[in-house]
Order: C-alpha cells, then sequence, then structure tokens
C-alpha cells in the first residue's frame, strides 16, 4: 500500500496524463491555452483563469531559442492557480524545471531527423534529472497546403487535410512505436485548421488521448473538432488577437460538457 505522501506525490505527477486519459475515456471536451515565449503578451490580463474552467497550459514556439523560457513559466504560475502548465517545446532549449509536465514530442509526419530523434536525444537527459511529468506524443503536422513558421524551422512539410486515411496511418504507426499521446497541429497562424474528417479518422483508429490544436479561430471550428472526437483543443494566437474569445470557447466546453450529462 502507498502512503497518502506518496499517493499525494503520484497524483501531483501524474495530473497532465491523467488529466487527457480522463478526458478520453469520459468523452468530455478540455481547452488548453498555448503561450508563445517569444511574443509579447500582457499576462496580467488574464489574472481571471485560475477560476475559469481553463484546463492546461502549454508553452512553447517555433523558436530554436529558449530565450525568456522560464521566465515566462514563473509569471503563469502566479496568475495560473492549479492549472497544470505543460512544456510544448519546439527544441532542446525550450525547457523549464519550473513547469509541471513537457510533451516529449516526435515529428512523425516529418522525415528530418533533427526532430524525430535529435533533438529529443539533447534533451533526455535534462528531462530524466527533471521532476516533470513526461508525456510520449506523437506529433502531427497537417492542414489545407500552407508552409508556416513550424515548417520551415523544421523543414518538413505538412500532411494534407484531403489525404485522412494517410494521416491516420502516420498515427497508427506513432501508437505502434509506444506513443500514447497525440497533437495534430494545423500550425500557428493557419488559415484553416485540423480538418474533422482527420480528426475522426485519427481518434477512431487510436482510442487514445488526441489533442488538436491551430487555425481554431471560431466557435464553429471548435464545436466541429470537439464533434470529430479532438479530446483537448489548443488556442493560441486567437486569443492573443481577442482575449475574449478564450472566455467564449470555455463556455462552448461547459455546454458541450453538461450536454453528455443530461443525454
Amino acid at each position: 500500500m502507498k502512503s497518502l505522501r506518496q499517493q499525494k506525490m503520484l497524483s501531483r505527477v501524474k495530473k497532465v496524463s491523467r488529466l487527457l486519459k480522463n478526458l478520453a475515456k469520459s468523452r468530455r471536451k478540455g481547452i488548453a491555452w498555448l503561450v508563445d515565449p517569444e511574443k509579447e503578451i500582457d499576462l496580467n490580463q488574464f489574472y481571471w483563469i485560475k477560476n475559469s474552467g481553463l484546463d492546461l497550459i502549454l508553452v512553447g514556439g517555433s523558436s530554436l531559442v529558449g530565450g525568456n523560457f522560464d521566465r515566462i513559466i514563473q509569471s503563469l504560475k502566479k496568475i495560473a492557480g492549479s492549472i497544470p502548465i505543460c512544456i510544448f517545446p519546439g527544441s532542446h532549449l525550450q525547457f523549464s524545471h519550473s513547469a509541471d509536465a513537457i510533451l516529449f514530442l516526435t515529428l512523425i509526419s516529418g522525415r528530418n531527423p533533427e526532430y524525430l530523434i535529435s533533438h529529443q536525444v539533447q534533451a533526455a537527459l535534462t528531462v530524466q534529472q527533471s521532476k516533470l511529468e513526461v508525456l510520449p506524443t506523437g506529433y502531427i503536422l497537417v492542414n489545407n497546403g500552407e508552409l508556416l513558421s513550424v515548417h520551415a524551422v523544421s523543414q518538413t512539410l505538412p500532411l494534407s487535410n484531403e489525404d485522412p486515411e494517410y494521416v491516420k496511418a502516420t498515427a497508427l504507426a506513432g501508437k505502434f512505436m509506444g506513443m500514447r499521446f497525440f497533437y495534430l497541429d494545423a500550425g500557428s497562424g493557419a488559415q484553416a485548421p485540423v480538418s474533422a474528417q482527420v480528426i475522426s479518422a485519427v481518434k477512431n483508429a487510436l482510442k487514445l488521448p488526441v489533442i488538436v490544436g491551430g487555425g481554431l479561430s471560431d466557435s464553429q471550428q471548435v464545436r466541429a473538432a470537439f464533434e470529430a472526437g479532438a479530446d483537448l483543443i489548443v488556442l493560441g494566437n486567437a486569443i492573443e488577437k481577442d482575449p475574449g474569445f478564450l472566455s467564449e470557447v470555455l463556455d462552448i466546453k461547459d455546454a458541450y460538457n453538461h450536454s453528455l450529462n443530461i443525454n
């Protein structure tokens, strides 16, 4: 039997994976806010988020540098309350011991060895020595053919929204290699999000937690992603342009989850 202290430690360490697994199992939906440390954002205007129902905060971007990464996370912790903060790394330099967890990403949609294994090797010892929860995550770039900053930096091309079977096969390959979480990303600033057809194909094949981000700029797109099977929606640019959009999307999430209870 684990002691009460051990149980509390385990609960703290596993809280992000537990969140994602619970969402997938219950069919309830979650919302994450993605903060790019390279952008100038007045975090003080988000003082209200700790009581908002936001599920997760991701910190990361396409930049290869670490910059003020730790300072941003420290600032977020002051306003986040109990909301976990998870690193969404653009490179091995984006790291902070102050975070709660890290998505240990492998860019399985591309064939650049730097993002399939090299950055991961460079980060491995640092991650092992930290107390961060580590989530092995298959990262798949998929959109309507746009080439954005994430594609330029990673030197890879996105998969196509028009070929959900190939995206599904890519995700299944990641599952068979041992990845337990999956992130479908249209890319920061994408004109259109990951399609409902792609989300549905991947979710139905994997039966694992699926995170979806990029290009989600209105309530209709968010609802469509939820209906298609996304467990966690990630918002970034849309919130920077209109902080009120986060509140709107949280209301959509609450309404969706409430409807599950009624049914």
